[in-house]
């Protein structure tokens, strides 16, 4: 069978069916798709299964059923439990399976000892995301290149898709920065709620300012990037470091005045006037990111 055959029939099989799961084979058996699926709770299968899916006893029943296997299942241990004797020489493994950098490399070595070919997803959407193309959800993919150029229609039928490279750990990588500059703002998100909480001045008309003014600095991201890859930080600066870690001093009184805990705050302020005391202070901020390399 060729790789165009392979694209056009798309037969594949899903293991795990949690509501990430489900969502993905939705929107699978919504396009048209020879959909087998297995689960260790049985029950989940049936909605699916009355939607068109053939229900698989046995996660090794599934695995045989068809040459395409996606994995989406609770965590990198889950992975060995599910498949521990399972047959998979000549499968094609996709696997969106949350995991570390780490944990994708290992699994496509272990993959690729018992014959498989893998790659490795990172899903960036809530399940309510999936199956609907202008929701913006994608996934991240990485691994046998292909293998992703093999079976990429297939897989961009529940989001779209962005293939990162041949290294089976960047999927992983590039999901967890994301995760992680999230993160980093939702703490931002928090102690500026945080600071009006206690004033007449209502959180939902506050809401478009703060969104409103967190999009107007996204530039800042790519004048990172490019002071990062051109290694000079003091390029195109408009409000250099020994100036910012003067202005934390009222940002700090501030949350003291409100009696908000700054504790969301001051480890990066800690990094910027380390950075500052090491003679940095007419760099922008990007100089932080060395600091945090161990």
């Amino acid at each position: 069978m060729t790789d165009n055959a392979l694209e056009t029939t798309a037969p594949l099989t899903l293991l795990g069916l949690g509501a990430m799961g489900t969502a993905l084979a939705q929107a699978w058996l919504a396009a048209g798709h020879d959909l087998t699926v297995w689960n260790r709770t049985r029950s989940r299968t049936e909605p699916l299964v009355a939607a068109g899916a053939k229900p698989a006893a046995t996660a090794a029943e599934a695995v045989a059923a068809n040459r395409l296997v996606v994995l989406c299942l609770l965590d990198d241990t889950s992975i060995d439990e599910t498949l521990a004797g399972v047959d998979l020489a000549g499968k094609d493994l996709v696997n969106l399976t949350t995991s570390t950098p780490a944990q994708a490399r290992a699994r496509a070595e272990w993959a690729a000892a018992r014959g498989a070919r893998f790659l490795d997803g990172g899903i960036m959407a809530v399940p309510p995301m999936i199956g609907v193309p202008e929701s913006g959800a994608y996934v991240f993919y990485s691994g046998a290149g292909e293998l992703f150029a093999a079976h990429a229609r297939t897989l961009a039928v529940p989001a779209g898709t962005k293939f990162v490279g041949e290294d089976p750990g960047f999927a992983a990588l590039h999901d967890v920065a994301l995760l992680s500059a999230m993160t980093g703002m939702f703490a931002g998100v928090a102690h500026a709620f945080a600071l009006i909480r206690e004033e007449d001045i209502a959180p939902k008309e506050f809401a478009p300012l703060l969104a409103e003014w967190l999009g107007a600095m996204t530039f800042s991201v790519h004048k990172a990037a490019d002071q990062l890859q051109s290694g000079e930080y003091a390029k195109e600066v408009v409000s250099n470091l020994a100036m910012q870690v003067a202005g934390n001093a009222t940002l700090l009184r501030t949350a003291d005045e409100q009696g908000v805990s700054p504790e969301l705050l001051t480890p990066y302020m800690e990094l910027m006037e380390r950075r500052l005391a090491a003679g940095h202070g007419d760099e922008d901020t990007t100089g932080v990111v060395d600091l945090l390399r161990r």
